[in-house]
């Protein structure tokens, strides 16, 4: 029997790749392609839709031709999954299938105003309960409401009840689809419980969410499982391919580092960063700052909830770094130069360049940088920028546990920044904990992978997968003291307190 293949688009906040995977879990060719940023104001960042769709059907093409050069048939590629930034939301007209704004990012930081104007609500302590996420920035309701409250444009095709509205998966499942041709408006449950229109219970639209956002269900794609046939790819190299995974990023990530079981963790250190934990088949509303989220659901099985703590800045605190501030030439550089200090020489850098996510929730902090001397070199400023996102860790898991009432003994990483020895020991170090980083780092793109290739048999149990890329994993384990560690989190949480309020709403 000839090999088989299953790939997986991954389409995240700064660029979108194409993954070939066999069933090994193992990469046989990939595509990447960068989009352009958009930042029209402070606090604004938009995606071009089109631009989003074009990169992903570029990436499909030219892995397309690779696998010509691999003597690979493209009847051996079984199915293909979706992986996306979550959040991200996009409208577009129903009846000519073209955008009516930019995507507004997941990390846009614009609707402040519409957040404290839902907040004032009769009934907004109540919708957390109902959907696991408090009423932030963050979420795709809330992007939603303010572009139907400030996009003129937006609210004349809503009235006329010719609007779709989607986060990034439903945009590019409804194109690769068909588009006009049969393309389907769908969205799965993952995503789905990322637009605070889901009960995250019965994974069905809630009518007293859709009131309380003041929303048309017509508008909202239909929720379908992470794992299963949504259709066949209408275009491109992969024409006639099963598309038969979708599974927002952070979710994919949790599938590809074999999270399956109640109790397992990972982090994902992109863009921003991701802790998630798999608790099981029953959801745990957070009382201590987290996100309630699924985790996956395949088919028709019960789906796994997880608690989530985000992290808006993490790889993206580099970028600045490198392109506003110019202090390293490549983000490759944060780490050589952070390496050759032991510390930061008291320097803390609180990245709140986008506000503060978990377990803060503070739309009014902004970047703040204190325990400047005459000493401070730019090595303790790349230090201290990657103790950001550890310590920022460190507190989403203290509040996992505290939800959850276990100790994490383990901590799963992937994302970029993960490649840095040097971050995952002061993650280590900070944390007190094993962290481990398995050799291929794509996990995001084999989960979505491996969704799909659940869909059509390519797999049949989790036992089968408990083997994929778990060869020549990394191990970093703690080297700090409990004071030093106890010492150097106080210090975080003061400069935490000194960030907050900068902006008054």
């Amino acid at each position: 029997m000839s090999q088989q293949y299953i790939g997986a688009l991954d389409q995240g906040t700064t660029s979108t790749r194409f993954i070939l995977f066999n069933t090994e879990g193992e990469i046989v060719t990939i595509h990447q392609k960068e989009f352009t940023q958009i930042y029209q104001k402070p606090g604004w960042v938009e995606h071009d839709p089109r631009e989003l769709l074009e990169s992903a059907q570029e990436c499909m093409y030219e892995v397309g031709q690779k696998i010509k050069l691999l003597n690979i048939h493209p009847a051996q590629v079984k199915a293909v999954g979706i992986t996306n930034q979550r959040e991200t939301t996009c409208v577009w007209h129903k009846e000519t299938g073209e955008p009516l704004s930019n995507a507004i990012v997941w990390s846009d930081a614009r609707t402040s105003e519409t957040v404290a104007q839902l907040k004032a609500k009769p009934g907004a302590d109540k919708i957390q309960e109902l959907c696991g996420l408090p009423i932030s920035t963050y979420f795709a309701a809330v992007k939603l409401r303010w572009l139907l409250d400030n996009d003129e444009s937006v609210r004349a095709v809503y009235e006329e009840g010719k609007l779709c509205f989607g986060t990034v998966d439903s945009w590019l499942l409804w194109n690769l689809l068909g588009g006009l041709n049969g393309g389907r408006h769908i969205t799965d449950a993952t995503n789905a419980s990322r637009s605070m229109f889901m009960n995250i219970r019965t994974l069905k639209y809630d009518p007293e969410l859709i009131s309380f956002f003041g929303v048309e269900k017509a508008i909202l794609p239909e929720i379908v499982s992470s794992s299963e046939v949504y259709g066949r790819i209408g275009v491109g190299a992969f024409s006639g391919v099963p598309l038969s995974g979708c599974l927002g990023d952070q979710s994919a990530a949790l599938v590809g580092q074999l999270g399956f079981q109640a109790g397992e963790a990972k982090n994902t250190y992109g863009t921003g960063c991701f802790l998630l934990y798999n608790t099981g088949s029953e959801p745990i509303i957070s009382k201590n700052g987290l996100l309630t989220t699924i985790g996956f659901q395949f088919g028709n099985n019960p789906p796994q909830y997880a608690l989530e703590g985000s992290i808006a800045v993490a790889g993206s605190a580099i970028k600045w770094l490198r392109d506003n501030i110019q202090l390293i030439k490549t983000s490759e550089e944060i780490s050589e130069f952070a390496g050759k200090v032991t510390d930061s020489a008291g320097v803390v850098f609180v990245t709140a360049l986008s506000g503060l996510f978990a377990p803060y929730w503070r739309d009014d902090a902004r970047g703040t940088i204190l325990g400047l001397t005459q000493f401070t070199k730019k090595e303790h400023l790349c230090r201290a920028a990657l103790e950001a996102v550890c310590f920022q860790s460190k507190a989403i898991l203290d509040a996992m546990e505290k939800d959850s009432g276990k100790p994490f003994k383990r901590l799963r990483v992937d994302g970029g920044v993960c490649n840095s020895d040097v971050a995952m020991q002061i993650q280590s170090d900070i944390l007190g904990i094993t962290v481990e980083r398995p050799a291929m780092l794509e996990t995001t793109a084999l989960g979505a992978a491996i969704a799909a290739g659940f869909a059509v048999g390519v797999w049949n149990s989790f036992d089968e997968l408990y083997q994929i890329n778990s060869k020549n994993k990394t191990v970093f384990e703690s080297t700090y003291s409990e004071e030093k560690r106890a010492s150097e989190f106080k210090q975080w949480n003061r400069a935490i307190e000194k960030a907050c309020g900068w902006i008054e709403n």
